[in-house]
Parts: structure tokens; sequence; C-alpha cells
């Protein structure tokens, strides 16, 4: 009997596992079909999903998370260009981040014309910066690509057939002729491209004349700088992180300081150093061969207005021009070669100076950290967005955030006559101008150097000495909010 009711307790015990295994196959098999069903209108994730399926959700359940969740609208992306492909052409990029992202723009434009094309393109890793960073490190790689599709086909790397012949050397590389019309290169290097299949343009700064171009082709480079060059995800939250915190104690204005150890070296501008950092700055400039220029008379240059401003010439030039002392500044460079010593004054002058470095957490810059042209992207960010724009020597930087402010509305952007600057600021130091007049020359000197709309400089026969284009747009090409701008 015992034996028996032993047999029945292992019957029930095993008819009690049976059960729970079905009804946990069944649950599993349920909740399967319903992860099927949505995956496989994924594109469709949302309310409407929700709404779809009442065996998952219930009508109730789908109608209150729809109130929660916003609509959002689907991206429409420009109609492809359909053209008969002449070849493809690669270009790499030199100099920092301005430099480079200008001839992203004058690149783009020519590969259009060409009908061609273009290779996404490669970024300087062998300037003094060494910066490593790949295009998609610092821009949005897929909206540049997308966002130009109804203009020129843009590719992430060459057809494999292609890709193994460059790795094989069968690639023609060559650089361009400087400030050239866009005609030199339908009929100089467009049958370069035409021969060889693949044309590698290994310099890119400022191949493509500022004026005198087709109205299309001058639209479009301002369409590549306005819109298709997007920042990373990354970089563009961190940006708006700091305007933020920037925001939260007022209005605040960018200095762009353009007083860092490599402009020193490389323009021989050495106002203010001593005796060992001018011998530092002499042999920086003599160890890079490509900085033709060597024997540098450092008084005659400033004189000429040819030198960055000090910190100290800044300090004064800030307050000669009634600049709030309360108001933020942020800085907006590298590190300032003499450090707290140089900067002395101007902290003095105006307490509040900030960086990056002082507003955000070491963690937040930690993937920054020696990449300078992703450091330089956020810089540009805030620069777009401050109250006031202030740079102190006019390298691209400068240019091209004077360019893209003038695009904004024409925000205030103060462009210091430097050569008019250093002869009163002399002359304020050696006592033959009391402060007062020293104070109204500067402001009456720059009433209409505020970033406010002025026509451009144009000298035919004189490229280089020409409105750079991106510092000036004319009305025509940039300013009138073209539609097709996304």
């Amino acid at each position: 009997m015992g034996m028996v009711k032993g047999v029945e307790k292992v019957k029930s015990i095993s008819r009690s596992k049976m059960k729970m295994w079905m009804i946990r196959a069944t649950t599993s098999v349920l909740l399967w079909t319903c992860v099927v069903q949505l995956t496989t209108i994924g594109e469709m994730w949302g309310p409407r999903v929700l709404k779809g399926w009442p065996s998952c959700f219930s009508h109730e359940s789908a109608a209150a998370l729809e109130e929660k969740v916003p609509a959002v609208p689907a991206r429409v992306l420009p109609p492809k260009r359909v053209y008969k492909n002449n070849g493809y052409l690669m270009v790499s990029c030199n100099g920092g981040l301005n430099q480079m992202r200008a001839a992203i723009c004058d690149m783009v434009a020519i590969a259009r014309y060409l009908n061609v094309t273009l290779i996404v393109p490669e970024l300087d890793k062998t300037s003094f910066w060494a910066d490593p960073s790949e295009f998609q490190d610092i821009f949005d790689a897929e909206h540049f690509i997308t966002s130009l599709r109804d203009e020129v086909r843009i590719l992430k790397e060459l057809p494999p057939r292609l890709k193994r012949r460059m790795e094989l050397g069968m690639t023609y590389t060559m650089a361009p002729v400087s400030w050239s019309d866009i005609s030199y290169y339908h009929n100089q290097i467009l049958p370069l491209i035409q021969k060889y299949k693949v044309l590698h343009l290994n310099r890119t700064d400022t191949r493509l004349a500022n004026n005198r171009q087709p109205l299309e082709i001058q639209k479009l480079r301002c369409r590549v700088n306005f819109s298709a060059l997007r920042f990373t995800s990354q970089i563009e939250e961190l940006g708006k992180r700091v305007i933020k915190l920037l925001r939260q104690n007022g209005p605040f204005l960018v200095l762009h300081l353009r007083y860092e150890m490599d402009m020193l070296a490389f323009s021989g501008c050495t106002q203010g150093c001593n005796n060992e950092e001018v011998e530092e700055l002499t042999r920086m400039r003599y160890a890079y061969p490509w900085w033709k220029e060597k024997i540098i008379n450092s008084d005659l240059k400033r004189k000429d207005g040819l030198c960055p401003l000090t910190p100290e010439e800044t300090a004064l030039t800030l307050r000669a021009l009634d600049i709030d002392p309360n108001i933020q500044i942020y800085i907006a460079a590298g590190e300032i070669y003499g450090g707290e010593r140089r900067m002395a004054s101007l902290a003095a002058a105006y307490p509040k100076l900030v960086r990056k470095e002082t507003l955000l957490e070491p963690s937040d810059l930690r993937f920054f950290q020696n990449h300078s042209s992703q450091m330089a992207a956020l810089d540009y960010l805030v620069s777009l967005e401050s109250d006031i724009f202030v740079p102190t020597y006019d390298g691209n930087m400068a240019k091209v955030v004077e360019g893209h402010r003038r695009f904004l509305g024409f925000k205030k952007t103060i462009l210091l006559d430097r050569g008019l600057l250093v002869d009163l600021i002399d002359r304020y130091n050696n006592g033959s101008l009391s402060w007062d007049e020293f104070s109204y020359a500067v402001k009456e000197s720059h009433a209409n150097r505020m970033g406010n709309p002025v026509n451009r400089l144009v000298i035919p026969d004189r490229p280089k000495e020409e409105d750079y284009f991106y510092s000036n747009q004319k009305s025509a090409y940039c300013l009138q909010r073209i539609p097709w701008i996304l």
C-alpha cells in the first residue's frame, strides 16, 4: 500500500512539472510571436504599432502611450541626382579644423561641377597638432552623404577594385593650383580623372578662388558649410551643455585668444616673451621645414598688424571698448603660452574667465584629449552662440566663425584692427595718450567692425588679398536662407 501511494505521489509531481513546463512554453511562444510581429514592421515602431496589435497590448494602454510619446516626423531625403560618373575624387585635407572645413566645402563643389564621385575626405594627421581623428570622429558622415545626394554622389571608400589599385600605388596624386577658377578644374583636373579613374588631391586649402565662380557653385559651398557639415552628436551635445552652463550665468563673450605656442612660433611674434621663450619659439619654427619664414623681426611684424594680440593688449582693448568687466569670457583656445603669468592682466580686468576645462568635468572631455580638432569643434559651437565673438588674430577659425555668424543674422563679431591697435596701445603706454583719448580712438575705429553687412573686397589680379569667401559671403550666395538648405 505504501509503495502504491509513493508511485501515485511521484506521478502527481511529474504531472505538476509537466503542467508548469507547458504553461512556460506557451507563454514563451506567445511572447515570441508578439516580438516577431513588432519586429516585422520595425520601421513603423511607435504608438501606431501598439494600437495595431491588440493581442499584445490593449487599446487603452496604446492610447495612453501615444499621448506620452510624441510623433517623430520621418526625415525626407533629397532625391538622388542621376549623372554619368566621370571618375572618383579622393582628397586629403591639410591644416586645422576650420582650414579643413573650408576645403571640404570647396571639394564638394568641385566634385559636383566635374560630375565625379567624391570619397569622404581624409583629415590631416601630420600637422603640428597630430590629431588622429577621422572624418566621422568630427562630422556626422551619414548626414554629410545623404544631405548632398541631390548634388553629388559621396562614398565612404572606393569600390573594391579601385581600392586595390590605390593600395598598389596606381592612383595619380597631385596638389592643384591655389586660388584656381573652376574652369581650371574642368580643363586640367577632369582629363586626369578620366584617364586614371581615380585622382587624389593631397592639398586642398584655398584651392578654389573666392570670386567669379558660377552662382550654383557658390551656393553649394554655402550649403555644405552651413548644412551638410554637422558635427557628431557627441560633440553637439557637449557643446549644448557648455552653452547652457554659460547661459545660466547671463550673457557671455567668446575670446579666440590665439596666443598659443604654435601660433607664436609660426608667426615669429614674441611681444612680452622673455629670452628663454624667444629661443624656444625660434627652435620650434626651425623644426618645421614647411614653415617657410625663418628669420622674423617680431617688432616690425607687430607694427604691420600681423601678430596676434597679446593677453595684455587684449585686456586694454576690451576695456577701451567698454566691455562689461562682469561679463563671462569664454577662452576659445588651446594652452596660452606663458600660462598664468601672461593671463594675469586679463584675469584682473575680467575675473569671470572660463574655459571648457573649467566648466566641464575631466570625464566629459576624456574622449577629446589629444584630439585638437574635436576640442576646436566644441569651441566653434560655443563661438557661434556667444553674445559677442572677439578673435585676436584673423586665422581660419576667426574667419569661418565670422562668416557663420553673419549667416546667423550678423551676430556681433568685433573684428580688431591690430595694426591700429598696437600703435594706440604703445602711445597710451608711453603717456602720449590719456585713457579717455585712447578709449575714444579704439571705439571710433571699430564702430563699423562689428560683423555688420559690408561689401566684399574683390581684387581680380590678387586673389590672396580678397575677402575670404567663408568669412564674408555675398548675400546672393548664402544669406537669403536658400530653400534647399536643410
